[in-house]
């Protein structure tokens, strides 16, 4: 894993953004050259501007491992918006019928002070909310790093019992809940304060009625804050279904070439089946939750509709001014309270729950015993002891009276689930110990204790020098085979090609078109088993130690190549060093000096070959080892013969490929790195989201009903506007234009209620009143109905299709060829199951129902408008044009910048997962912050800031434009 290797993500234009002034140049003109090139064409990796020093990942996380270590140790506004309504209000009462005391430069100046209303928080709000995003970002960053120095931390045992699932789980969805929750957070306190202001000023509009419409807008927020509790109940249900989930996924992953051997598809398929069956049933509580929230835009209505409805049965006249100015006031206290606390306390209450369950990740797993030196006493005597200085007078190795255990609890009886037991070795320099025994004997539990893996209930070890370690499952990363050979040591040529042809790899290079240079997959699935071991013994052997640990590399080699590693790389390479092997194959073993026969965790005898060989016990163990070793052997050679066969049979296929090219456009890069997608999303893909659900009629019914409810109530504020006519007219004297705005609706009105006589006496009034009132509260309710029909039916059919779209993905994942997990690393895979589906999940219905809305809610203000009066489409037709071409700028380049976030975000998933793969060999090898220092470079290549950046330009953009709208119909 070079560094090379690791910094491939190559950003070319760099821009310091701390340099830029506040506000314009960060938000108006250092995006202008991405955007430029998104209309050019896709983006690039290279076209994204570099990360900010702020944001780095590797200064986040040591600042972030400081203040969790702290937590360890302890072991325990001006609101503008609220004018508008009055100065609406004061408009509005410039047209009333018979009114002088507002002239007409009092009504401009009301629209002016509507216009500054507007625009003011536009430059006042985005800024705050680019800002609150960055902090997001930085603890999204900062925990990410925690969870991977974690990953590297843990034990042995501990990363097999489920750990990896939650790391990728964590990685991938729970800590990206912060960015959100912290966008949302100061709406806990602004929505009360909001709403008291508020209150006061509708209580000096319309008296006690608006107390009463506002208590029943605020009577629902105990239901929202047991509501955000329910929401935080489902999320863990849910992340912890998730891990049991990916975690499982994760293990078809690896083992995905014994499944298609046995054809254990189907039994596979159903089992995911049952556990995403579980996932999508915690995921419904949460859906529907927002689906509830999304109802409560209706609490608005409802709470005017109550409110002027008690006015008017109090007595008192409404005008259309105070229906205007009402109206207003309880849109924002829906805005505050209604829409955007509820969704605090959700969004608050799910990254609170993913805190916890990041906190319990870095609490559970027991931490690898770390080795100390001898000087420290108290350390010393927690068992395993390390000195790194070579000093004459102590021997090699000195094992005394050790016991072990792979459980964190201490057996207290002494023996209980002990793994090793009283053992005591001592080894000298240039030594050759040879460790055997049956099958489960511990013989790598043996050195998994001097790797510091395996928990020291008893005794002590004294390692003098440095250790490397071949591990028994061999350990091959994404890379060129060279890089799995170096590692984290610097390349030394003259060595690396002594310990080439040591471990007999000389032929195996110069049959790979590339040599040493060529990409082997993850898990080296492009290399047969034998070669996967013989890499993995080279590494061990190109790392400068004093002492190897050989864990049984002779097993999956032939019988030739075995024989020419012992002589070769065992006895003459490695002839000056210590080295403790593990092995088998005793025909090697008759002239080694030191032979350590184990059997069920402690040690039988220890001598030569023939001194053991007297003892009937021992020969009967060493007959034993020997019987299991040759139908370990027959079964591993028939494994890793059918391996090889397909290995070359995809190699030939891939050098047949590369045989068209040319000499010099032979790729030595990794020719497997996922490729961006190019274009637009075409109509296809959502046609076959929707084909996904499989039931023309229900997705026939949610679409209908996304339709019906804004124009109801649309239609219904129509109505009380002409009750508020009936108090007083509007437009009666003030222009032509006015009048027949008034005129239009009005008439629309009375068509509705049977044609009444726009000349209503004074007396007819209160009836036609009364009908108004009826009608628009049997409008209210039947929307009502509907909406909440077609939010839970929405979010319903939308959890039905992401169902079947992960049945299809998991179908066609365990029915594709071997090919494409030779070609796709498992983080890519992940990133599908984890992220990706999470995305289908939760994120494609909530902006997939708030699209649809919004169109529909434009389109019935049109209709109302052109109603209205037709003139005012002028403007509008010139806004939307404007809209619709923001819109293409911004989604092109928007659309690059995911899907190369998308793809960067792959490695991350990746280095994780071989992370936990190869942890042993890892921290033998010390190549922990050679590893830490490569997730940092995945984050920050993950980060792409213009993500982020042209999220938070846009509405500084629009508001503008949607203020100028607004200025042109004042």
């Amino acid at each position: 894993m070079t560094k090379a290797r690791f910094n491939y993500i190559a950003l070319a234009a760099y821009h310091d953004l701390e340099k830029f002034s506040f506000p314009w140049d960060e938000r108006c003109t250092w995006m202008r050259d991405i955007f430029r090139l998104g209309l050019k064409g896709p983006l690039r990796e290279e076209d994204i501007y570099q990360n900010r020093e702020s944001l780095d990942s590797e200064r986040l996380t040591d600042k972030f491992s400081k203040l969790w270590e702290e937590e360890r140790m302890r072991q325990k506004p001006i609101d503008l918006q609220g004018y508008t309504p009055l100065l609406l209000g004061s408009l509005v009462a410039y047209f009333a019928e018979g009114q002088t005391s507002i002239t007409e430069l009092d009504a401009y100046k009301f629209a002016a002070g509507i216009v500054l209303c507007s625009v003011i928080p536009v430059f006042s709000f985005h800024p705050f909310i680019f800002y609150i995003f960055q902090v997001g970002t930085k603890i999204r960053i900062g925990l990410s790093g925690l969870i991977y120095r974690k990953c590297l931390k843990i034990s042995k045992n501990a990363s097999n019992d489920g750990l990896r699932g939650r790391a990728i789980n964590i990685l991938s969805n729970d800590v990206g809940r912060f960015d959100v929750a912290l966008a949302f957070l100061h709406d806990l306190w602004k929505g009360p304060t909001e709403s008291l202001l508020i209150g006061y000023l509708m209580y000096r509009e319309i008296g006690i009625s608006a107390v009463i419409g506002v208590a029943f807008m605020l009577s629902f927020i105990p239901l929202q804050a047991y509501v955000g509790k329910q929401a935080a109940h489902y999320r863990r249900k849910t992340a912890e279904r998730t891990d049991l989930r990916v975690k499982l996924m994760n293990e078809i992953i690896q083992g995905i070439q014994v499944i298609k051997m046995y054809a254990w598809e189907n039994s596979f398929a159903k089992l995911i089946a049952d556990i995403r069956l579980k996932e999508v049933r915690a995921i419904k509580g949460t859906s529907y939750i927002h689906a509830a929230l999304s109802c409560t835009s209706m609490i608005s209505p409802l709470s005017v509709f109550l409110a002027l409805v008690s006015y008017i049965y109090l007595g008192d006249s409404l005008t259309a001014k105070r229906v205007y100015t009402v109206s207003s006031y309880f849109n924002m206290l829906n805005d505050s309270m209604v829409h955007f606390w509820p969704l605090a306390i959700t969004f608050v209450s799910e990254a609170t729950v993913s805190a916890k369950r990041v906190q319990e990740f870095l609490q559970d797993g027991d931490a690898a015993a770390t080795p100390v030196l001898k000087s420290d006493k108290k350390l010393s005597e927690k068992g395993i002891i390390t000195e790194v200085v070579r000093r004459r007078n102590l021997t090699g190795v000195d094992i005394r009276n050790v016991s072990a255990t792979w459980d964190a609890i201490e057996p207290t009886d002494g023996k209980g689930n002990a793994a090793l037991s009283d053992i005591n070795i001592n080894i000298g320099e240039r030594a050759l110990v040879a460790i055997v025994g049956p099958v489960g004997s511990g013989k790598s539990t043996l050195l998994n204790a001097l790797l510091g893996e395996v928990k020291i209930n008893a005794g002590q070890i004294v390692i003098n020098g440095k250790l490397s370690y071949a591990a028994q499952e061999p350990w091959v990363f994404e890379g060129t085979v060279r890089d799995n050979i170096v590692f984290v040591d610097s390349y030394n040529e003259r060595r690396y090609k002594k310990v080439i042809k040591a471990c007999s790899l000389e032929r195996d290079l110069e049959l790979m078109i590339n040599g040493d240079l060529t990409i082997v997959g993850e898990r080296g699935v492009s290399l047969s088993g034998g070669q996967k071991a013989r890499v993995n013994l080279a590494r061990a052997i190109y790392h400068k130690a004093d002492v190897y640990l050989l864990d049984d590399p002779l097993s999956a080699v032939d019988t030739h190549v075995g024989k020419h590693i012992f002589e070769r790389c065992i006895t003459e390479f490695l002839g000056d060093k210590i080295v403790i092997l593990v092995t088998h194959q005793l025909q090697y073993l008759f002239d080694v000096e030191q032979l350590v026969l184990m059997n069920s965790g402690r040690i039988e005898a220890q001598g030569r070959y023939q001194d053991l060989q007297r003892n009937e016990k021992c020969k009967f163990l060493l007959m034993q080892a020997t019987y299991e070793s040759q139908n370990e052997t027959t079964d591993s050679t028939d494994a890793v013969s059918v391996d090889s066969r397909m290995s070359r049979s995809e190699s030939e296929k891939s050098m047949e490929h590369h045989q068209l090219l040319n000499a010099d456009e032979m790729p030595v890069e990794d020719e497997n790195q996922e490729q961006q997608a190019v274009g637009s999303v075409k109509l296809s893909v959502y046609m076959s989201y929707f084909k996904a659900l499989e039931s023309p009629i229900l997705l026939f019914f949610n679409r209908g009903s996304l339709h019906m409810c804004p124009f109801h109530v649309d239609w219904g504020r129509l109505l009380f506007i002409q009750v508020g006519n009936l108090g007083g007219k509007v437009a009666i004297s003030n222009g032509e234009p006015l009048r027949k705005v008034d005129e239009n609706v009005t008439h629309l009105a009375h068509e509705t209620l049977g044609n009444h006589s726009l000349n209503l006496t004074e007396q007819d009034e209160d009836a036609v009143r009364q009908e108004l009132v009826i009608f628009y509260a049997i409008i209210l309710g039947s929307t009502m109905i509907v909406y909440i029909l077609r939010t839970f039916g929405f979010f319903r059919m939308c959890l039905r299709i992401s169902l079947k779209l992960h049945d299809r993905l998991f179908r066609g994942i365990t029915r594709t060829s071997m090919h494409f997990f030779n070609v796709n690393s498992s983080g890519r895979i992940l990133n599908r199951f984890a992220k990706d589906i999470r995305t289908v999940d939760t994120d494609v219905p909530h902006t997939l129902l708030d699209c649809i809305a919004f169109a529909i809610d434009v389109s019935g203000v049109l209709i109302i408008v052109a109603v209205a009066n037709y003139w005012l489409l002028v403007p509008a037709a010139f806004i939307v044009a404007f809209l619709f071409l923001f819109r293409y700028i911004y989604v092109n380049t928007s659309r690059s910048v995911k899907r190369i976030e998308s793809i960067t975000r792959s490695p991350i998933y990746s280095l994780t997962n071989q992370t936990f793969q190869g942890l042993s060999t890892i921290r033998a090898l010390h190549a922990e912050s050679a590893l830490d220092s490569e997730f940092h470079d995945y984050m920050n290549g993950n980060l792409v800031p213009g993500s982020c950046l042209s999220l938070a330009r846009v509405p500084l953009r629009y508001g503008p434009i949607s203020s100028v709208y607004y200025t042109s119909l004042l």
